[in-house]
């Protein structure tokens, strides 16, 4: 894509992003709920192509770019069809979309960016809504869970902040504890199971849905946190492109109420 092609699309969906509100409420239908895609085109085009139409809503958890070769391309695609589907398709913001708050590393699509590309990237980026919310007892989001009272109190959280910073960056441990500390190298926050089920029955929630850790256990807290990836950058014999699929008529109460699929 061009340059001018590139910064019309970024104006364009930035006034898109703008008209969304941190917190993404999904009443009806069919959600289908994909990890990490880390420029990963082929599976954001098998699955939009598979499953983006007027019956279902696509939630996609974060980190479109950096580790895989296509970053700009998946990106891209992922915005324009923001544009063409706007009610239909829901972009989370992960780590890698929070530049513009918290340099990191591997950064190799931002680091090729000319200037002005990096700070159109970074602003229209640091928009992105924060969480999913669906009527039928879910909750998905990139990282890990703040410590919040209600849904409400997502509306509230600004970029860079310490709640940003859980959702975004927080990883979890099959620990007891709340908040047990940071990592000295990634500044990773790290929560065990006390935070997540005191967050949870706070939100009048059953299940989470979060990417971000690729080392975590993909089902934790008695089968209540599903960690997927949907990446070719992470696939291996256990950690293959997942996505979770759910119908909001039927109420979720574990990970076993899902359908877990490989792409």
């Amino acid at each position: 894509m061009l340059k001018d092609e590139t910064i019309d699309l970024l104006n364009k969906v930035e006034k898109v992003f703008e008209e969304e509100s941190n917190l993404i409420r999904i009443e009806s239908g069919r959600v289908i709920f994909v990890g990490d895609t880390h420029g990963d085109l082929e599976a954001t085009k098998i699955i939009t192509e598979r499953y983006l139409n007027s019956g279902n809503k696509l939630v996609f958890l974060g980190d479109y770019v950096d580790r895989g070769p296509f970053s700009a391309e998946n990106l891209n695609t992922l915005l324009s069809l923001k544009l063409e589907y706007p009610e239909n398709l829901f972009l989370l913001m992960g780590k890698h979309e929070g530049q513009q708050a918290i340099p990191f590393h591997p950064a190799d699509f931002w680091e090729r960016l000319s200037p002005e590309l990096y700070n159109r990237y970074a602003s229209v980026l640091s928009k992105l809504p924060l969480a999913v919310s669906t009527a039928n007892g879910i909750i998905a989001l990139h990282g890990a869970l703040p410590d919040i009272k209600n849904l409400e109190d997502i509306n509230s959280i600004e970029l860079g902040d310490e709640l940003w910073h859980h959702i975004t960056w927080g990883d979890w441990s099959n620990a007891e504890g709340d908040h047990l500390g940071s990592s000295f190298f990634s500044s990773r926050p790290l929560f065990g199971r006390n935070r997540f089920e005191n967050t949870m029955s706070n939100l009048g929630k059953n299940v989470l849905i979060r990417s971000h850790q690729p080392n975590a256990m993909q089902i934790m807290y008695d089968r209540k946190c599903l960690t997927i990836f949907t990446s070719s950058a992470y696939r291996s014999a256990v950690l293959q492109r997942t996505i979770a699929i759910t119908d909001l008529s039927v109420e979720v109460k574990t990970i076993d109420d899902l359908t877990l699929e490989t792409v």
